[in-house]
């Protein structure tokens, strides 16, 4: 028998695999974190039962439905069988006859079936409730300092020594400069992205601290909630420093990382910032990376564009309630530990 449940219940329970029957188009805008997609109908599909519908209604489209998915039944069972399925939870858009259909299909295989009344929509507008807070209960410690002091490795460090880390540029897949999308798989839409960092602040505890690196409200395309730009902007603040050459290396690292050291792409990038910099100068910097000469340009970019338009600080400051030198990313990660570890809202 199929048991229907909320979708708070459905986000408690711990062991058990979503599964959204929903179209692999649907599923790619945005699903419940940790779900995989096992159609019911196709994108093709479901828009041709969806033609059906309006023209013939709903008794012809759901017996066209029927057998358009009756053939593909053993490789859906086949796919769940192979994700080593526990209990399911089984969800579509709406919680409508895509879910109820599957759910039945499963539940008759023997498999322990939930369905989560009003699907995705309950779902999406969980988040959107959840954003809807001017404020978070959590506290932010925030890293602050200027390109290539190395905030994402700190990041990684102190994630892996197990601080509550929320990487909000690998969220977004974009590393929020002019050149940040190179090398990078597309961003997620604006609901996946608000979906991940949704399932990060109700996976911490709610009087808990997390760390996060200073962010604008725009990462690329994607914008990031309100309440966490206000944890950002009332968070702990803590400045990352490095030396010059230090930073121009390991920009030169990231960003010559691919097929032909990303010139093309680095020239492309170069090109957008002609307003800021003049047309000689990009013309210039990009004949110097057609050169490979690539210690100058980011050095220009650097102190020229980036030192400016951020105006951190290169050195510890008293603005700041912890300073860390970050050319030993390892020992830096170690200070910032020592440091959040005496907060009080630590635990």
């Amino acid at each position: 028998m199929v048991a229907e449940i909320t979708i708070d219940e459905a986000l408690k329970m711990k062991d058990a695999l979503l599964v959204d029957v929903r179209s692999e188009g649907e599923y790619s805008e945005d699903t419940i974190p940790g779900a995989v997609n096992i159609p019911v109908l196709n994108n093709e599909e479901r828009a041709l039962v969806g033609t059906l519908y309006r023209s013939d209604g709903p008794v012809s489209a759901r017996r066209h439905a029927l057998e358009l998915v009756a053939p593909k039944l053993p490789s859906k069972i086949a796919a769940v069988d192979s994700a080593g399925a526990g209990d399911l939870v089984v969800f579509c858009w709406r919680g409508g006859e895509r879910s109820r259909f599957m759910a039945s299909v499963l539940d008759t295989m023997g498999y322990d079936v939930y369905r989560i009344i009003g699907g995705y929509k309950s779902y999406r507008r969980y988040v959107n409730e959840y954003l809807e807070k001017e404020e978070l209960t959590q506290r932010a410690v925030v890293l602050h300092g200027l390109t290539g002091v190395g905030k994402t490795e700190v990041l990684e460090l102190l994630g892996r020594k197990g601080l509550p880390v929320l990487d909000l540029e690998g969220l977004a897949r974009h590393r929020g400069s002019a050149y940040g999308k190179i090398g990078l798989p597309p961003s997620p839409t604006q609901k996946a992205f608000e979906s991940e960092i949704v399932k990060f602040l109700t996976s911490i505890d709610e009087k808990g601290i997390f760390i996060v690196e200073c962010e604008s409200r725009r990462v690329g395309n994607l914008l990031v909630p309100l309440p966490l730009m206000n944890a950002i902007r009332n968070g702990t603040r803590v400045l990352l420093y490095a030396p010059l050459a230090e930073r121009v290396r390991r920009i030169r690292k990231i960003y010559t990382d691919g097929p032909g050291d990303n010139v093309e792409k680095l020239q492309e990038a170069t090109s957008t910032l002609v307003k800021r910099l003049g047309r000689a100068r990009v013309e210039e910097l990009n004949r110097m990376l057609e050169d490979r000469n690539f210690e100058p340009v980011f050095t220009y970019l650097l102190t020229e564009y980036y030192d400016p338009l951020y105006k951190y600080p290169d050195e510890p400051s008293e603005e700041y309630s912890c300073s860390v030198d970050t050319s030993d990313v390892e020992k830096a990660s170690d200070q910032i530990l020592s440091f959040v570890s005496g907060l009080k809202e630590y635990k």
